[in-house]
């Protein structure tokens, strides 16, 4: 099985500091979680994330933007499909990726990636 490469900023560890547990290494209570859980979404909007949507116990983030077709084929059509090429590159490397965070019952966090979309 082929080991698929991870994109930048899906590897890192997105485990807080230790002052965010209790002094006794108890389980954190729900706020504990939710200071853990901003300060995971810091840390990815540090890195170039966006906060997509969130509540008290998730948050979806967004990396990268679509490609803007309208405008493309606009400027397509004024230089006679010269743009074109830079179009279709634009449309094969482009990544839209979404993560969602959550801190589980032990307080560490769980990131679960959505497939990459072109777009």
């Amino acid at each position: 099985m082929k080991l698929r490469k991870m994109p930048p900023g899906w590897g890192e560890p997105l485990q807080p500091p230790p002052g965010y547990f209790g002094f006794d290494g108890s389980v954190p209570d729900e706020m504990q979680r939710r200071l853990i859980l901003d300060w995971a979404v810091n840390q990815r909007i540090a890195s170039g994330w966006r906060v997509e949507s969130r509540s008290e116990t998730q948050a979806i983030l967004v990396r990268g933007e679509p490609v803007n077709h309208v405008l493309h084929a606009i400027l397509s059509l004024v230089t006679c499909f010269l743009w074109a090429f830079v179009w279709v590159a634009l449309s094969v490397t482009n990544r839209v990726e979404r993560v969602a965070l959550t801190v589980d019952a032990q307080g560490h966090v769980v990131a679960v990636h959505a497939p990459s979309s072109c777009h």
